[in-house]
């Protein structure tokens, strides 16, 4: 629908409010970085090696694509508030496998499990859709992870200091009470927004051919995922380089590790603002354009021999500023590409975009050691950058035929 519905928060008759969908955004952000800052310490905790708990980025990213992949169809079938309640509820429990696990192993199989509150992710963007058109919807996304954006640029810091003052646990005891907390803000906010389908969610999976036969799908899907692979990377690669590389403390790393946050903030505001005007393949290209520049440049810096903590994270600025153009612009066309099957399609982008993540993170933190120093994570930040301008090329030279044809 193309008019703004009336909203009332904590009125789940009318459509969610706009905390609550920056809130449910918001969550698997913080999830996925704000114990980062604690690996080196969970490695001497468990006894084992870093690139084992390093492992705990990667397959959480692994099982978030997977999970997305189920989570948009059977949303579609089921409806998003039935699911978005059960995906809640789930991810407290792992969540406690997570504080009482004697084992690194044991912990690692219940961080996978976390990664069920990828339905927050999901969903709050196919409600948006669900709700406004595809301008107005990439729009409302970048409102919505522009708020987000807050959450990944302090979560890191905040993380950093409860390991210093509590232990690596007391992040992992915050998810918990932030996960109940969100199961009741659903609950009181969070109304059913899907039109019901009268598909079975094996229909519903069904439906997958109909979106992996669209170039466009794939242009958008595919611009997002290199461009957010980037910072999956960097996810992966930037605690080695920050405490190893230039031998920062926790707290240190943590402040300096929210840098490409503050870009995804700068990058989700312009998106609200602009996306309506420009439409969403300029911003999705201009973006790109970001996010190449800034690892290009910190890659001719290293190159040079210039490279420094500021140097690096300053540069990683615009990484986050691209992926904060591209992000809700990318995935505000993909879903609009088959307006029917909105859930489906966000639950495919998220996990090509996810799941080309974590093989990115588990890449970096393999490669890089204390004799290779920064390159190999620069090299592919690098190239990732360049396939987003190749995917997002793909949408413009689609469309320039659909117009001839």
């Amino acid at each position: 629908m193309s008019s703004a519905p009336q909203v009332r928060f904590l009125d789940r008759t009318t459509p969610p409010h706009i905390i609550t969908l920056i809130l449910l955004a918001g969550v698997s952000a913080m999830v996925m970085n704000m114990f980062l800052p604690s690996l080196p310490n969970m490695t001497t905790y468990f006894d084992t090696e870093y690139r084992l708990m390093q492992l705990s980025v990667a397959l959480y990213l692994a099982v978030s694509a997977t999970m997305q992949t189920i989570i948009g169809p059977v949303s579609d079938n089921l409806g998003r508030r039935k699911v978005l309640l059960w995906g809640v509820a789930l991810f407290m429990l792992a969540t406690l496998g997570c504080i009482f696990a004697p084992t690194a192993e044991v912990f690692l199989f219940f961080r996978m499990c976390q990664a069920v509150i990828a339905v927050a992710m999901v969903l709050s963007r196919a409600i948006v859709r669900d709700l406004y058109d595809q301008d107005q919807s990439a729009s409302m996304i970048g409102y919505v992870t522009m708020g987000m954006a807050v959450v990944p640029m302090i979560s890191p810091g905040i993380g950093g200091l409860l390991e210093e003052a509590f232990g690596w646990k007391s992040n992992f005891w915050l998810f918990f009470v932030v996960g109940a907390l969100l199961f009741w803000l659903v609950w009181a906010d969070v109304g059913e927004t899907a039109q019901p389908s009268d598909k079975t969610v094996l229909g519903q999976f069904r439906e997958y051919p109909e979106l992996l036969r669209s170039p466009r799908f794939w242009g958008y899907s595919a611009a997002a995922a290199f461009c957010s692979g980037s910072f999956f990377a960097y996810l992966g690669g930037a605690p080695f380089v920050g405490m190893t590389i230039f031998g920062m403390g926790e707290a240190e790393l943590g402040f300096y590790f929210g840098a490409p946050a503050v870009g995804y903030f700068i990058g989700n505001g312009l998106s609200g603002r602009y996306a309506t005007r420009f439409g969403v393949n300029r911003m999705v290209l201009w973006g790109s354009l970001a996010n190449f520049f800034g690892t290009a440049v910190s890659l001719a810096i290293f190159v040079a021999g210039a490279g420094t903590p500021i140097s690096f994270f300053a540069m990683m600025t615009f990484v986050g500023l691209g992926n904060g153009l591209v992000i809700p612009n990318a995935t505000a066309g993909a879903l609009s590409v088959r307006p029917h099957l909105a859930g489906t399609a966000s639950g495919l982008a998220g996990a090509i975009m996810i799941g080309g993540g974590a093989a990115l993170s588990a890449l970096a933190g393999f490669l890089l050691t204390p004799d290779t120093g920064a390159f190999p994570l620069l090299y592919i930040m690098v190239l990732t950058g360049l396939a987003a301008l190749l995917a997002i090329g793909v949408v413009y030279r689609r469309e320039r035929r659909l117009r001839l044809a």
